[in-house]
């Protein structure tokens, strides 16, 4: 598995990260996928206090314990479930960003975080005490790292300017091209952009339009979706649909990983078998450019 550099941090994440939200509850299922993601050379495992109220944590953190040293943690912060644990609410504040990180850190049977996120945030928030909360984490050794996850233009411009981030997680696939309008300033700053949502929910996989609702996805209607998912395929036929897709978005220096789910062995083998595909070249980045809309994020901006 090859790997890249994590902002400007000496991170060398694994091209390919488990995004562990998929693993669900049952611990013999999810102790089955991430040995395989360990066994096909993934290093980045990506989780958040917020999945099934802390149990992907504790499931993550005792699988990967004895190769702790070999592996990078994620996970994030923000969001706060009430105490009946029926909703949650957002609170980047600094006294629980402390609070909450010692929580994950006894979830995740570790004593530091390779990278902690937030998981969110509006121009409401105070992003200086956030900033400063995470900075204070990063000297008194708790975490390694910190970045955040959020699309919102206004919220992304902020922290660049603000902090000394390293990541910024975003969904980002060959149908929905938002983050590439972010590509410039975050390389030029050497922040990294984190991909989820390569397989925009396995549309971009050989399922296809079995994944579609008659609501479209995103910028797209159902009828351009059945237009577009067959000529993705077919202009590209030496190649499955999941291996475009996933080869689309590491095209682009400032991915330093992708983030796919996966809710089977199976599953991730075909992903990693398709992220050590040859790389898209540049005939096939201009078809695959041609056919699909280069969007812009039009809410949060200045």
């Amino acid at each position: 598995m090859k790997k890249r550099r994590l902002g400007h941090s000496d991170l060398l994440v694994s091209e390919i990260g488990l995004g562990c939200m998929s693993l669900g509850t049952d611990e013999k299922q999810a102790s089955e996928i991430i040995q395989a993601a360990l066994d096909e050379g993934i290093n980045y495992f990506d989780t958040a206090d917020l999945y099934d109220f802390g149990v992907n944590e504790e499931i993550v953190g005792r699988n990967l314990k004895s190769v702790r040293e070999q592996v990078y943690i994620a996970t994030k912060v923000g969001n706060r479930w009430n105490e009946n644990k029926d909703s949650w609410s957002w609170d980047p504040s600094a006294t629980y960003i402390k609070a909450a990180v010692k929580d994950s850190l006894k979830r995740l049977a570790t004593d530091y975080i390779d990278l902690y996120q937030l998981h969110g945030g509006t121009m409401a928030d105070n992003i200086e005490e956030t900033v400063e909360a995470f900075e204070e984490l990063k000297k008194q050794g708790y975490i390694r790292h910190y970045g955040i996850s959020s699309i919102r233009p206004n919220v992304i411009k902020e922290f660049t300017e603000t902090s000394e981030l390293d990541s910024v997680m975003m969904q980002y696939s060959l149908l929905d091209r938002r983050p590439e309008e972010w590509m410039p300033l975050l390389e030029n700053k050497q922040i990294s952009i984190i991909a989820r949502g390569p397989l925009a929910k396995g549309l971009l996989s050989e399922k296809m339009l079995e994944k579609a609702n008659e609501d479209g996805y995103l910028d797209y209607s159902y009828h351009e979706l059945k237009d577009l998912l067959p000529q993705l395929k077919d202009k590209l036929s030496n190649r499955k649909l999941n291996e475009t897709a996933l080869q689309y978005t590491l095209s682009h220096p400032s991915v330093a990983a992708v983030v796919s789910g996966a809710s089977s062995v199976k599953q991730l083998r075909e992903n990693c078998q398709a992220a050590s595909s040859p790389s898209l070249s540049k005939t096939e980045l201009d078809i695959l450019k041609q056919l699909t809309k280069a969007s812009r994020y039009e809410s949060h901006r200045e």
